[in-house]
């Protein structure tokens, strides 16, 4: 295995931009894109709504972006932050329009802005409902047109490497972690290789596979948040998983379904098992409310009714405007049997975004040096206690920008460092049994869903906390005593997620945002974040 200067750990928005502006700033330079997966398959290629960004100043401004996404954060977003973000947005999203992505456009050739839930005004750039994928595909393109890019697919980073590896003890409290690359698993191979890098960035991607319904693929296993964890960089604010409120009702199907929240800002309305708008008795902007109260309406109604959904009535939308901008979601309910000119689809909230994760500051820096991160992975202060909707994909782009202008510099004075030893896997054997993996996830799953969903009590918290100590146990024992696969590592780092989710919810003494607890139903006046 090469070392290389710049090395990316994912293959999403946030990855794929800053590794293609430092190939393109640093021709002489190596950049390496390491993916566990097939390249295109990230959590940004299921993003359907599409990027938020102020584009038509006769409706719209900086300031109401910015108020909206205050709004939304719940009093736990970090304002300069916000700023940043919303400002320097449309010159990011022109650049990527620039690289060839095709963002739909009206018949006077201006670009079809959409509106979703916490927006005060058209403000979503979006091709069709498939947006992510347009943007994947861009991305994509331009990459493997750069000859000092490689990218390597199917291969599983199992850990950053640190002062640890070399016989330091480092904790929490050490002044200066560095990064010096990651031990990769190639997953055709089997082998362990390591990988040594001048600068890392993190762009691992969310964790929506902790919980048994989730709109995100079956990578979104929360590695790179893990990997922090084990390497004693900082973590924030994990209490804040944000379920949508839409994804199509279809048991057993994981990953989830994605209902667009566009599709209500085009007319589609929430509605109880008796065919009654509920959400006007929730909140003013109805079923275009923030995401966590939307979310928590319909948990409430199934309460009530004892339905296992709730229902979305699409049908006052033209079947002209359904086909133009909403083609998959057409084609897939229908698929399912639903005709959603004419029938309502049965929508239930699922895990899908997360809003804490790896605490970076302005630049993506993280606590580590040498280490950047960049995306879902991130708590960057942007979201606070509630993401508003579309603004992920803004986000990444402003700070694979930031992140590449900084290590531009930082490149300039790192080194590889030497005498990084070989992955030890003396003294271990192959498994012989598959079902001590899958079994500890369904239990895991199980957990998160019953005991940390949409509404969390102390007491299902602390139960939540001794069954995870339980798995923790039982998984650290088997990783240290069989030779490592991608499912025993994922499973790992879903038991670390699940942690830092339950422990960082019980620490929060009111509800706020994404997280209600019974036993604080009021916001406390004043907010501070969770760290670890």
């Amino acid at each position: 295995m090469q070392n290389t200067d710049f090395l990316v750990i994912g293959s999403g928005i946030a990855g794929l931009t800053c590794a293609l502006k430092m190939a393109r700033k640093f021709p002489d330079l190596t950049v390496t894109i390491i993916t566990k997966a097939e390249q295109d398959e990230t959590n940004t290629k299921y993003a359907q709504g599409g990027i938020a960004a102020v584009w038509d100043f006769d409706s719209d401004s900086y300031q109401s972006h910015i108020k909206d996404t205050l709004v939304a954060g719940d009093g736990l977003c970090d304002e300069s932050i916000v700023e940043i973000v919303v400002k320097e947005g449309p010159e990011r999203v022109r650049e990527i329009i620039h690289w060839g992505a095709d963002f739909d456009k009206d018949k006077d050739g201006d670009y079809a802005l959409g509106k979703e839930g916490g927006h005060s005004a058209n403000r979503v750039l979006h091709h069709k409902d498939v947006t992510g994928k347009e943007i994947e595909k861009t991305l994509l393109e331009e990459v493997h047109a750069l000859p000092n890019v490689t990218l390597l697919q199917h291969h599983f980073v199992i850990d950053l490497i640190t002062q640890h590896h070399m016989g330091r003890i480092v904790t929490r409290h050490t002044p200066d972690i560095t990064c010096y690359g990651v031990y990769l698993l190639d997953k055709k191979s089997r082998n362990i290789e390591k990988i040594l890098s001048r600068i890392t960035l993190m762009a691992s991607g969310g964790a929506g596979q902790v919980y048994k319904s989730t709109t995100n693929p079956v990578i979104a296993t929360g590695d790179g948040i893990a990997m922090m964890y084990r390497a004693k960089g900082r973590i924030a604010n994990m209490e804040f998983v944000q379920f949508h409120p839409t994804s199509l009702y279809d048991p057993g199907v994981s990953p989830s379904f994605l209902i667009t929240e566009a599709i209500r800002g085009a007319g589609a309305v929430l509605k109880n098992s008796k065919g009654e708008a509920f959400m006007d008795k929730y909140h003013h902007l109805g079923s275009l409310a923030p995401r966590d109260i939307v979310a928590r309406a319909i948990d409430n109604e199934m309460k009530i009714s004892g339905e296992d959904f709730v229902l979305l009535d699409c049908t006052s939308i033209s079947p002209e405007e359904m086909h133009a901008h909403f083609p998959n979601i057409y084609n897939t309910c229908k698929e399912k049997g639903y005709d959603i000119l004419k029938d309502m689809i049965p929508v239930v909230p699922a895990a899908h975004y997360l809003c804490g994760g790896i605490s970076t500051d302005a630049h993506g820096m993280t606590s580590i040096r040498n280490l950047y991160a960049c995306g879902e992975c991130t708590c960057t202060g942007l979201h606070g206690a509630n993401r508003l909707a579309s603004n992920s994909l803004l986000e990444a782009l402003v700070f694979a920008h930031r992140i590449f202008e900084h290590a531009s510099e930082q490149i300039k004075s790192a080194d590889i460092q030497e005498g990084i030893p070989e992955w030890n896997a003396e003294g271990t054997t192959d498994p012989t049994e598959m079902v001590l993996i899958t079994q500890s996830l369904r239990e895991l799953k199980d957990i998160m869903t019953n005991y940390v969903g949409i509404v969390r009590s102390n007491e299902r918290l602390d139960r939540a906390l001794k069954r995870l100590h339980l798995l923790y146990e039982e998984t650290e024992r088997l990783y240290h005593s069989t030779t490592l696969s991608p499912q025993l590592c994922e499973l790992r780092n879903l038991i670390t997620i699940a942690f830092l989710i339950s422990r960082a919810a019980l620490l929060r003494k009111e509800s706020r945002g994404l997280h209600f607890t019974t036993d604080y139903p009021e916001k406390a006046a004043w907010a501070e974040n969770t760290r670890f």
